[in-house]
């Protein structure tokens, strides 16, 4: 690994953590030239996800444009970094499950999911996303969303998701029963 500080080559690993369920690897290097310590991560790269975008062009996807956009809807939020990491890597894990087989998704679904994570983690986050992505434009808009989450509810798009992932629960649920039926052994995923 090339040191950003004087260009060696030769380092060492001082430590190496395990992220984001073990789909990429942090690991932490000192130049043997300079001393300067710096960080590397590491991850599978598979084939490239599409984006579909509502013009219908397709673009690859963007894991900077994801981090942009949750970085922007959580500024100055008691959200740490570990845990906006942590949501972009379940998004793109998502994305990437969503996108089989063909690797593609639309955007539309990106954007359902960056909202439904949002508001897991802090709702004025959620709203402040929302307000861009859904493109209010009067006050009543963000009103109206705001009681929404008041009163306990998630938007109708966000509930419309839950019911998605309870019938994919369900269908995998079924072909795992019917695995079984055969005596044949079921995989081992998580649902």
């Amino acid at each position: 690994m090339r040191c950003p500080r004087c260009s060696g080559l030769d380092d060492k690993v001082i430590e190496s953590r395990s992220l984001a369920a073990g789909e990429s690897i942090r690991r932490r290097r000192q130049c043997l030239h300079c001393g300067y310590r710096f960080t590397s991560y590491e991850r599978i790269e598979e084939k490239q996800l599409m984006v579909i975008k509502s013009n219908g062009r397709r673009e690859p996807f963007d894991r900077s444009k994801v981090q942009r956009g949750i970085q922007r809807a959580v500024e100055k939020r008691p959200i740490g970094q570990s845990t906006v990491d942590l949501v972009i890597s379940e998004i793109e894990d998502e994305a990437a499950m969503k996108g089989l087989p063909h690797h593609e998704i639309p955007a539309r679904e990106i954007g359902e999911m960056i909202l439904s994570q949002l508001y897991r983690i802090d709702r004025v986050a959620y709203i402040r996303f929302a307000s861009v992505y859904r493109n209010f434009s009067t006050v009543e808009e963000f009103v109206n969303e705001i009681e929404t989450i008041s009163e306990g509810k998630q938007s109708r798009s966000d509930s419309h998701r839950e019911k998605e992932s309870e019938d994919r629960q369900y269908e995998l649920y079924e072909d795992m029963s019917s695995l079984a039926a055969e005596g044949l052994e079921p995989p081992t995923e998580r649902i």
